[in-house]
């Protein structure tokens, strides 16, 4: 049983490592539901992919999603504003149901469109190997790198954001 659930639990603690501290600053920032729309521009990225031929875990579905990805933080940093007539939640609301019915949507015309669709809703950590796993905590050990050597900004862009100088490129650099 233990054999089972180590890469899981292994994969979780990863997950854990930096997404505790991430956490705070999602709070902090009122975004809550930022981690899903990702999950869900991600998924975006991957499906069109799927549509032009590429495996699923392929690296150019994996650039496409990671593209989304970048254009959805984009999106999500300059649409934090001090007084914004909507706020940002309701914009990453938005976001995440667009990006879901894209998804839906898209994977209707392709093969393996059901299949993708149900990874997409439920994940597969359980499935997890120890590649996965290698090359998880490296690119968090690589972002997590980053989000100490740039804390002072990264933490101001959060807790003090007004009148800061490059705001929305220190919100890019969180997201």
């Amino acid at each position: 049983m233990l054999d089972l659930m180590l890469l899981p639990l292994a994969a979780g603690l990863v997950i854990l490592s930096i997404h505790a501290y991430f956490g705070l600053h999602v709070i902090a920032r009122g975004v809550i539901f930022v981690d899903l729309a990702f999950a869900q521009i991600a998924a975006l990225g991957t499906t069109v992919g799927l549509l032009l031929g590429l495996e699923a875990e392929s690296p150019g579905a994996l650039a496409l999603a990671l593209g989304a990805t970048t254009l959805g933080a984009l999106l999500f940093s300059f649409s934090r504003m001090e007084k914004g007539l909507v706020p940002q939640e309701a914009i990453i609301g938005i976001a995440y149901v667009v990006a879901s019915a894209g998804v839906i949507l898209l994977s209707s015309f392709t093969a393996e469109g059901a299949e993708h669709l149900k990874e997409t809703l439920t994940g597969t950590l359980i499935w997890v190997g120890w590649p996965e796993v290698i090359r998880m905590a490296v690119v968090y050990a690589v972002l997590g790198g980053l989000h100490w050597l740039f804390r002072g900004r990264i933490l101001a862009t959060t807790f003090q954001p007004e009148g800061m100088q490059g705001f929305h490129l220190w919100d890019f650099m969180f997201y």
